[in-house]
């Protein structure tokens, strides 16, 4: 069955048992249980409707935000606690929220739509122009082994990286798995390692990407706190040029540097 057409017999029906929002979901996400939908709404990520008899009540919104708590698990891997804040913190800012009183160029340039306009953050949209700036994420993951054998790396090695904060796994009862993102840092470490750059070399990219990270925070931070999908939106295609920028600016100085080394080649 398409998700078209389930979505038709959400309208028809106006609600799903969980059974069917299992249905539902399988496509997306094949590895989604009844067990672990009750294990969301027991973590108060769900809050689904009950008939008189105890059954539980899914509605289209409820769908919709299924599908995001498990898009953030499977693709930024985020802890549930994270991505319950993230739904909590959607709410109208209070007069004490500094995003109440935001205003300037950054309000003006995200165009701040009525209250009637806020969406919940699981049903908005993210642009075109900010999407190359997210990760590809397949929902692809490997264990240890896996990623040893993908990047090259000896088990020693991929310790090493780990070690200095490269990578970092996901741990999934006794196992851990790491996402495409670890394999892309590991094949670079690679990379590195062949001209005798070690793991603890690399450190300092890590240390610099925070620190530009915190840089661009305090840009687009005004814009965030808004809690708008507009401004939200405008946000993250500021976070885009501004991490194009950074990479340009970054090879300009690099080029600058090793110039005595290039002159003349």
């Amino acid at each position: 069955m398409t998700r078209e057409m389930r979505t038709d017999i959400v309208s028809e029906h106006r609600y799903l048992s969980i059974g069917e929002v299992l249905a539902h979901l399988q496509d997306e996400f094949p590895d989604v249980t009844i067990s672990k939908i009750r294990f969301l709404e027991s973590q108060g990520l769900i809050d689904p409707e009950r008939t008189p008899s105890g059954y539980r009540k899914f509605y289209e919104s409820d769908i919709e935000r299924l599908r995001f708590i498990l898009r953030e698990q499977r693709e930024h891997f985020l802890p549930l606690k994270v991505i319950r804040d993230r739904l909590d913190g959607d709410g109208e800012p209070s007069a004490a929220d500094p995003a109440a009183t935001t205003t300037g160029a950054a309000t003006e340039a995200a165009g701040s739509e009525p209250d009637a306009q806020r969406v919940p953050i699981w049903m908005q949209k993210i642009s075109p122009r900010a999407q190359s700036l997210l990760t590809n994420a397949t929902g692809a993951s490997f264990t240890f082994e896996e990623l040893c054998t993908a990047t090259g790396l000896s088990a020693d090695e991929l310790r090493q990286v780990e070690l200095f904060g490269l990578i970092g796994g996901r741990p999934v009862g006794r196992a851990t798995f790491y996402d495409e993102e670890a394999l892309v840092v590991g094949k670079l470490a690679a990379g590195f390692l062949r001209h005798g750059i070690e793991p603890r070399h690399l450190k300092m990219y890590k240390n610099a990407a925070e620190r530009e990270a915190g840089l661009f925070e305090q840009v687009i931070l005004p814009l965030v706190k808004q809690r708008n999908p507009q401004a939200r939106s405008h946000a993250l295609d500021i976070l885009h040029e501004l991490s194009h920028l950074g990479a340009e600016m970054r090879q300009a100085m690099l080029r600058h540097a090793v110039r005595s080394y290039t002159e003349g080649a």
